[in-house]
């Protein structure tokens, strides 16, 4: 872990063995801490970081690749290659591209301004935004990434 600026220092896994790599971080919502994410799930929590839950024990389909958290900070989104996600804390589930055939994986996320749904990007720079429950629009996908299956 390296900071630069203002950025604080709030731990690290330098010290420890882990299973499998750190493939992304992001903040709390305070910026005085963060969350790393590894490629099987595992989550490790530094500074006001609170944990709420890992793939690290279940079998996933592909890696994780990416994170995002929750407007109010009490929650987060873990992203596999293959688009499958999984919630935690007061992150809802919006939907994901597990059955949607992707040309190239998905390497990363990110939340809405309204903390109602999320973006994933795939490699060649294709996205998809999952949508809010309560809308009555199918989720969108677009770029050369992605194509319905159906």
């Amino acid at each position: 872990m390296f900071t630069f600026g203002h950025a604080g220092f709030y731990g690290s896994t330098g010290a420890l063995h882990l299973n499998q790599p750190v493939v992304s971080m992001t903040s709390t919502t305070s910026g005085h801490g963060y969350w790393f994410v590894a490629a099987d799930g595992g989550i490790f929590s530094f500074g006001d970081a609170d944990f709420y839950g890992s793939t690290g024990a279940i079998h996933l389909n592909q890696p994780i690749v990416g994170m995002a958290p929750t407007q109010s900070g009490k929650g987060y989104w873990l992203v596999a290659s293959d688009g499958g996600i999984f919630s935690f804390g007061d992150a809802d589930y919006r939907g994901s591209t597990g059955a949607i055939h992707l040309n190239q994986p998905i390497v990363g996320m990110a939340p809405t301004p309204s903390g109602k749904g999320y973006w994933l990007v795939a490699a060649d720079g294709g996205s998809s935004a999952s949508v809010t429950p309560t809308s009555t629009a199918r989720p969108a996908v677009s770029g050369s990434s992605a194509r319905s299956s159906a």
